[in-house]
């Protein structure tokens, strides 16, 4: 049976707590792009990682076989 290979490009946008949580970074939070119309408020709150769904959960450890172990 061949190894279980990870998605690299989903491995590289999640990063794992040490509980166990998956966080990401939130959407909209293109830094460089559009600033002007968001507030200074908005801005501050996509620095912050956002834990990853129950839903988006499952389907990430599909494509990374190392965090359902």
């Amino acid at each position: 049976m061949p190894k279980m290979k990870t998605k690299r490009s989903a491995s590289k946008r999640v990063r794992t707590t040490g509980s166990g949580k998956l966080l990401r970074q939130s959407q909209f939070s293109g830094c460089h792009h559009i600033l002007e119309k968001k507030s200074p408020k908005r801005k501050r709150k996509f620095r912050k990682l956002i834990e990853v769904s129950s839903g988006d959960r499952k389907r990430l450890i599909k494509l990374i076989p190392s965090l359902g172990a």
